[in-house]
């Protein structure tokens, strides 16, 4: 496994800058994960690049000893207000031919959430639960007339391409797809279309990233590195659907930690990445700072030192926390 990072946690510096920053302070990080589109900042993205531009910026990296490991263009293809599902579509669409052009076999990105029937509308509506009538056979509506149809077409580009990308998508509500029933779901029509495991996606969920991997195997094809917090006094009051987030993040339920300064330990973390490394056809880790009780600079060193230090044959043994 390699370490990457996800450079929007710190696009408070430049592309250059932050090589600087990684070989003084988080050395074992090579690979970076650069935005390009949907809600990812464009700040290190040669997307809007001429493509003899896009090859002196790649030439630029790779001279510096770092790779491209993704590029992500997390956003909502689907949303029903036009301005922003073509965008976000465009985005996508746009940085499958650039990974193309550049070499790159993963992109980052999200199912996208679309409105909740054919009356035109503006808001997504994400069909977490149909235990209410109204609510019932959203999703089912939802599938077959705007997900499927959508990444069947993608699906079909990828092919066109030529390439070995896999698109992975974050499995994380409010994304019509965010856990294993939704993706297997769209999994079988659009096999092209992979995953993202993101473990702090499903900690909060109370999923278990080890039998998500063991149930998902080689369609796992790119990992996330961020844990959670939880704050147990709001947590006993309002649980971990409390629509405030984000609110505070020093009195919410749950919020994203670094890892390093989250409810797992570096056992835990070990077994996670065996686990990807022998069951899933992932071969990078690649840290997202969204933690926002540590800055980025702190979050993303500790949690370098820590993965840097389990990413190489390791007997994890007993761990306090298993899920």
């Amino acid at each position: 496994m390699r370490l990457a990072l996800v450079t929007e946690g710190m696009i408070h510096r430049s592309i250059g800058d932050l090589m600087d920053w990684l070989e003084r302070h988080a050395p074992d990080v090579r690979d970076l994960e650069i935005g390009t589109g949907g809600y990812s900042p464009l700040g290190h993205s040669p997307l809007e690049m001429s493509q003899a531009e896009r090859r002196s910026w790649l030439a630029g990296i790779r001279s510096r000893g770092f790779r491209i490991a993704a590029f992500n263009v997390s956003g909502n293809p689907l949303h029903p207000a036009d301005e922003i599902g073509a965008r976000h579509d465009s985005d996508l669409r746009r940085t499958i031919a650039l990974a193309a052009e550049l070499g790159v076999d993963r992109i980052v990105a999200m199912s996208g959430t679309p409105a909740a029937g054919p009356i035109p509308g503006t808001a997504p509506h994400f069909a977490a639960n149909a235990w209410l009538p109204d609510y019932a056979g959203i999703a089912d509506w939802q599938f077959e007339h705007r997900v499927r149809p959508y990444w069947e077409a993608i699906n079909e580009l990828i092919v066109r391409s030529g390439s070995e990308l896999m698109v992975c998508l974050e499995l994380h509500p409010g994304a019509h797809v965010f856990n294993v029933a939704t993706f297997e779901r769209l999994h079988a029509v659009a096999p092209r279309i992979g995953v993202n495991l993101d473990p702090s996606h499903l900690f909060w969920q109370r999923m278990d990233p080890l039998r998500v991997i063991e149930r998902l195997g080689t369609s796992i094809g790119y990992a996330h590195a961020k844990d959670v917090r939880y704050h147990d006094d709001a947590l006993v009051l309002n649980g971990l659907l409390d629509n405030r987030w984000p609110g505070d993040p020093a009195t919410i339920p749950w919020d994203f930690a670094a890892v390093g300064y989250g409810t797992h330990d570096r056992a835990w973390w070990a077994r996670f990445a065996i686990a990807l490394e022998r069951g899933t056809s992932a071969s990078t880790l690649s840290i997202e700072h969204e933690d926002r009780l540590v800055p980025p600079e702190d979050g993303v060193a500790t949690s370098a030192t820590l993965l840097a230090g389990v990413l190489g044959p390791l007997d994890p043994g007993p761990s306090v926390d298993s899920a």
